[in-house]
């Protein structure tokens, strides 16, 4: 029985050899397997890497209790005592304004002026009635004069008599009304022109030419010059120890070397609605003539605490979750110290609980410290640095050569060092 034959031959397989993709894979295999075994050798060779704590450099101070001036200080501006808001005693249309704000201006001079016509007919018409009330009083007082003769002559009754006496009477007082009438008017005249009533300045000017105001409104502000103050506010929790200051030191930002001296001359009874706080005015008696109006200055409450006390510096202060705290240096770290602000003495402020005379207060960079962490006072290193500067530098002997002719060094990474001594050949040289 004859097996059909394959159309195509059967591919040939060469068992007798390794192809070289075994090979190949065998030695990957090998290598990777090595690798892994260096790995882990040197894994549990190597020693832990220890953690470097960071030590941050800081500015810090040793607390000393002493007797501090209590300084309260509260920002203020020079203003005058005497402010008026002048004003037209007459209603009527402004036609001119003669000065403007910041013009100094004297006593008695013009500073806006109304339409005049109407307050001048107003005084012609009151001069007229004047005029006739004079004619019938001239009439009353010869007609007066002709009974009274003819009384003598018994010519007319007493009645007629007593009649041309009460007309005369009459006459006379119209005559005096209408004198007064002319005068008011005369003046409502004059009342047209607003003038200064005191040496100042303009301050401010609230009506303009054209506008028609009442009588009584208000249209600029005079300051006088002559007495100056400075307003500040006082909060309410310090108004009734400011009552009686012993001393008021009064400072402008635009002079700061230049210290004056105040009086406080009023400290309102109500606070002011708004900010809750009591207004004060401090009387400057010998301000000189470069303190402006609208300059802002300071004042200065000063006392003396009357017992030890310890200040900080503003910058060692740190607000934390709403209070005030300090960081306090303690075996080369910081701990958090919360404290109890007294008042400020000149730039620094006073503690009133929570430290201790002779600990160390940092003073500058207090926002980048943390609980815990060690810190580095630089002060400190200064002061080694100058007394290791004061000393002589040691001198090290250096080591004898030996007798041998040459030194040699063990090789690393393929390099050698060596010293020759000295008199003896260098390696590789001809003998």
């Amino acid at each position: 029985m004859e097996f059909p034959q394959p159309s195509a031959p059967w591919p040939a397989f060469n068992f007798g050899r390794r192809s070289s993709f075994g090979a190949l894979g065998s030695l990957r295999l090998v290598a990777s397997g090595a690798v892994l075994i260096a790995a882990m050798a040197l894994a549990a060779c190597s020693r832990p890497v220890p953690v470097v704590q960071d030590v941050r450099p800081v500015r810090a101070m040793v607390l000393t209790p002493a007797n501090v001036d209590v300084v309260a200080e509260f920002p203020g501006e020079i203003r005058p005592r005497y402010e008026s808001r002048l004003g037209f005693r007459i209603g009527g249309k402004i036609v001119a304004r003669k000065v403007d704000v910041g013009s100094t201006v004297r006593r008695g001079q013009v500073l806006m002026q109304l339409d005049p016509v109407d307050q001048q007919l107003l005084q012609a018409q009151g001069k007229a009635n004047l005029a006739a009330a004079e004619s019938n009083l001239a009439l009353a007082k010869s007609d007066l004069a002709r009974y009274q003769n003819l009384k003598q002559k018994n010519f007319v009754s007493p009645a007629v008599l007593e009649t041309k006496e009460a007309a005369f009477k009459a006459a006379a007082a119209n005559e005096e009304q209408a004198r007064a009438a002319w005068r008011n008017q005369s003046n409502q005249a004059g009342y047209a022109t607003l003038v200064s009533d005191a040496d100042g300045v303009v301050t401010a000017i609230d009506a303009e030419a054209g506008q028609v105001v009442t009588a009584g409104t208000p249209v600029i502000r005079v300051a006088r010059t002559d007495e100056k103050e400075i307003v500040i506010s006082i909060p309410e929790d310090r108004v009734n120890s400011l009552r009686q200051p012993p001393a008021l030191r009064v400072r402008l930002w635009a002079n700061p070397g230049q210290v004056m001296t105040g009086k406080l001359r009023e400290l309102s009874p109500v606070a002011d609605p708004a900010t809750r706080t009591y207004t004060a005015r401090i009387s400057l008696p010998d301000a000189p003539p470069t303190v402006q109006l609208g300059m802002s200055g300071s004042v200065d409450f000063v006392g003396s605490s009357g017992r030890p006390m310890l200040r900080v510096p503003l910058s060692a202060l740190l607000q934390e979750k709403g209070a005030t705290a300090v960081w306090v240096v303690e075996n080369g770290a910081v701990r958090l110290v919360p404290v109890q602000l007294e008042s400020a003495s000149g730039n620094d402020i006073v503690v009133g609980a929570g430290l201790k005379g002779g600990e160390t207060v940092v003073t500058a960079g207090v926002h980048l410290l943390k609980p815990g962490q060690k810190v580095k006072i630089l002060g400190e290193e200064l002061a080694a640095v100058d007394q290791g500067a004061d000393k002589p530098a040691a001198v090290t002997p250096a080591p004898a050569a030996p007798n041998s002719a040459t030194t040699g060094a063990t090789t690393t990474g393929g390099g050698a060092s060596g010293a020759a001594a000295p008199g003896a050949a260098a390696p590789g040289a001809a003998k």
